[in-house]
């Protein structure tokens, strides 16, 4: 508050910082365009008046509010809690704010999600996958709010993308896991009906397997919701339903840390008995025993040029140029030779 106890306003923080009230504007809405020691003193006496913009007003008179909406599939991944944060920093770094919503992997909720955050006067939205309808891209065009993709990578996609392209990421894997000797192949994934970095995981060791001469209609798949418990359930059955399997492919870490208690619990040595890989190179990944091999996934690099081209295409309304960002295996114990002969059902009590 003022000395007479009013609401301070943008001219009272000039005349605390001593600077104009165009410099305050600037610093607030563009820090990157004040000097550090100018910016320091303004910041210090927004603190000390208690000031805070009226964004409501700001975004009647410019026609925006430096406001950027993120819809996520689950608040739960750490995959995505990384992106999110380095994605979040570099926004800052230009006065801009992020608001962040969880779809819980349903359709329906992220297309409401979305059209909220709209509402809600989002400048531009960061959109996890391809995944939508084309009604909602009709959408978010006719509003002219600019949507970004990231976690995913596909040339032949017009919607812009700062990504990897995840099909081709697992092939790689999937093709070291066969040079190891492993011809019995299980996969757990996510649900791929409507996710389409599922789908290409999937995908991916398809075409791996054809290139290797196997059938791609034997790949063992068991689709389950993304949780530790369920990828524990999931290594269940494929132990269960086909004991040939000797190495289990999940198309998330979580699904492989999930695998890899149920195989401890069953005394199912890895890999020994059967290997065990992952996908993303979370933290836990390396903590897992036996550490897990895995694909690396620049999570901060991609969201840090997601913000960049975010804003990129916010000052300049162009579509913005998509950006393939590079993977890489990790080789770690979880993966080793395929064994030979069928692990019996009897060791599995």
């Amino acid at each position: 508050m003022t000395s007479n106890g009013s609401v301070p306003t943008l001219a009272d923080v000039a005349r605390h910082a001593n600077v104009s009230t165009a410099t305050v504007s600037r610093c607030l809405n563009s820090p990157d365009q004040v000097v550090g020691e100018t910016r320091e003193r303004v910041l210090k006496a927004v603190r000390e008046l208690g000031y805070a913009p009226n964004f409501g007003a700001r975004a009647l008179a410019a026609k925006h509010t430096n406001t950027v909406g993120a819809v996520i599939p689950t608040m739960e991944n750490a995959v995505f809690a990384r992106g999110l944060q380095a994605f979040q920093e570099e926004l800052g770094r230009h006065g801009k704010t992020l608001l962040v919503a969880s779809s819980a992997y349903n359709e329906t909720l992220e297309d409401e999600q979305v059209r909220a955050l709209v509402a809600r006067g989002a400048d531009g939205l960061l959109l996890i996958g391809y995944d939508r309808s084309s009604e909602l891209y009709a959408f978010l065009a006719k509003r002219k709010v600019p949507a970004l993709v990231a976690w995913s990578y596909a040339a032949q996609k017009e919607q812009p993308a700062i990504g990897f392209d995840n099909r081709a990421a697992m092939a790689e894997l999937a093709r070291l896991v066969i040079g190891h000797g492993h011809r019995h192949i299980a996969c757990i994934s996510a649900p791929i009906a409507s996710n389409d970095r599922a789908r290409g995981r999937v995908q991916g060791i398809g075409d791996a397997m054809t290139e290797a001469g196997l059938a791609p209609d034997d790949l063992l798949l068991i689709e389950t919701p993304y949780g530790i418990e369920t990828g524990e359930a999931a290594f269940r059955q494929v132990m269960a339903d086909t004991p040939e399997t000797t190495v289990v492919m999940c198309a998330n870490d979580v699904l492989a840390i999930g695998a890899l208690r149920a195989a401890r619990e069953m005394g199912v040595r890895v890999p020994e008995d059967v290997s065990v890989t992952g996908f993303d190179d979370i933290e836990i990944a390396m903590l897992a025993e036996p550490a897990l091999t895995t694909v690396h996934v620049p999570h901060r690099e991609m969201g840090r040029r997601a913000a960049t081209l975010m804003i990129q295409m916010l000052r300049d309304g162009d579509t913005g140029q998509s950006v393939e960002l590079p993977t890489d295996i990790r080789l770690r114990r979880s993966l080793g030779p395929a064994r030979s002969g069928d692990l019996s059902k009897a060791s599995m009590a």
